[in-house]
């Protein structure tokens, strides 16, 4: 089989490729690329990879590359889409326009993950139609931010043959697990799970027949030993009666996770841009060997400071093994592949049309919910009705992406002005205003 990895000079290709190697699945890998330089450099790290498994004795895929779109698609029977339209300057500008008027700017939060989707859906939907007609019978995963965003604009296209994932749930749900004293890996573990993407709760954790959720929300000792347990508290943690996906820590914490923003030399974007492009400039040119330890150390820091601002805000705590063990994305998306290609049944908590199973959504929106998979694609399980406050956040935030689609289908600044002005984030339909002219979307 033939994976095409579109945005396939990203930084994080390499863990995708690293996945894919001792298992039969893909015979080959394509990458494309818009940025000539960092498809050199990511083809140089999967080549010494490539290397190193086939030294060792195990299974590597093949490795093509090209600048041309519709190369990468003819053949594949899998694209996964992971582009980042403007690069890392353009979420520079995502972050830094709203921190102008007092918002939180993030790349899938608030009033920047408006932004990096009116820029990002154009594209993704013109990649959807040359799949369509190049590609038809292929199955795109979808990692593209904002990913719930994304996919739906793309499922317009593509119907049910797109899939978005995210490894924040799957992360959640496994260090939530080991924190109750449960292993996520058991024959008769279970959860329960709902939202959009970036923006869910796990509302039960079963193991034995018992739902052991209620019992670790009570125990701040067990809350402080995962990721999620510190970033909430255990006394909100204990009022709320769930899990949260991290993200919602920009909602909960919103005065916090502004300042503690403020007071950083550099936004997230920022640092990375900084962080890449060092990163890039120095592989460039290098034996594949040095380019795959460069990447390595760029890897683990990136890990490391994964969501910093928000640990300041709620007094500061270095990541430990545990937090960096999550799933991971690069291997959400092999297990969803070998689910659909060799129709063994699996359980995976995805981005997909909800198709009423969560019923104050139509069967259009795209969720996030564990979905049966198999040579059918995938298909959403049932789970319990979001409660008020969950619900309402959802509606809230579906009406911006659908905004949002709106004003990058069309160039309508009032859509764009809806999508923002409706985000919970943003409290001024003034400041959104200025938001869109400085960033360039005209009236």
């Amino acid at each position: 089989m033939r994976l095409a990895i579109l945005g396939g000079g990203g930084f994080r290709v390499p863990l995708v490729y690293g996945a894919l190697v001792g298992d039969p699945l893909v015979d080959e890998v394509v990458l494309h690329d818009t940025s000539a330089q960092r498809l050199r450099v990511i083809a140089s790290v999967v080549g010494a990879q490539q290397a190193v498994a086939r030294r060792e004795g195990h299974r590597a895929p093949a490795v093509r590359v090209t600048a041309s779109l519709d190369e990468a698609l003819r053949g594949a029977d899998f694209v996964f889409s992971a582009i980042r339209v403007g690069g890392t300057e353009g979420r520079v500008r995502d972050e830094r326009v709203p921190l102008g008027e007092g918002l939180l700017g993030q790349e899938t939060v608030g009033a920047g993950g408006v932004l990096y989707g009116l820029r990002t859906v154009p594209v993704a939907m013109g990649i959807a139609r040359r799949v369509k007609a190049l590609a038809p019978d292929a199955w795109v995963i979808n990692f593209t931010n904002p990913a719930g965003m994304v996919t739906e604009a793309m499922a317009r296209v593509l119907g049910p043959r797109v899939i978005g994932i995210c490894d924040s749930p799957v992360g959640l749900v496994r260090r939530a697990a080991r924190a109750a004293g449960a292993d996520p890996d058991a024959p008769g573990f279970g959860f329960d799970y709902v939202g959009l993407n970036h923006l869910g709760w796990l509302r039960s954790l079963t193991a034995g027949g018992r739902d052991l959720l209620p019992g670790l929300l009570a125990d701040p000792a067990a809350l402080a030993t995962f990721e999620e347990g510190r970033l909430f508290g255990a006394e909100w943690l204990s009022a709320l009666g769930s899990l949260p996906n991290e993200y919602l820590h920009y909602y909960y914490f919103r005065r916090e996770a502004l300042a503690a923003v403020r007071r950083s030399a550099a936004t997230r974007g920022e640092f990375l841009h900084e962080r890449q492009s060092a990163f890039f400039a120095a592989a460039d040119g290098a034996d594949g060997a040095v380019a795959y330890g460069l990447w390595q150390r760029a890897r683990l820091e990136r890990e490391q400071t994964y969501m910093a601002e928000n640990r300041a805000a709620t007094g500061g705590w270095e990541r430990d093994p545990h937090d960096l063990d999550g799933g991971g994305y690069d291997r959400v998306a092999l297990a969803l592949m070998r689910a659909v290609a060799r129709d063994e049944p699996a359980v995976l908590v995805l981005n997909v049309p909800g198709g009423g199973a969560v019923s104050l959504l139509d069967p259009q929106a795209v969720v996030e919910v564990p979905c049966e998979v198999g040579a059918f694609g995938a298909r959403p399980l049932p789970v319990s009705a979001p409660d008020e406050h969950q619900g309402g956040l959802m509606l809230a935030l579906k009406s911006v992406e659908r905004a949002a689609i709106e004003a990058a289908e069309t160039g309508s600044r009032a859509a764009a002005l809806r999508a923002l002005v409706r985000h919970p984030l943003v409290d001024s339909a003034a400041a959104a205003g200025r938001v869109l002219d400085a960033a360039g979307f005209s009236r």
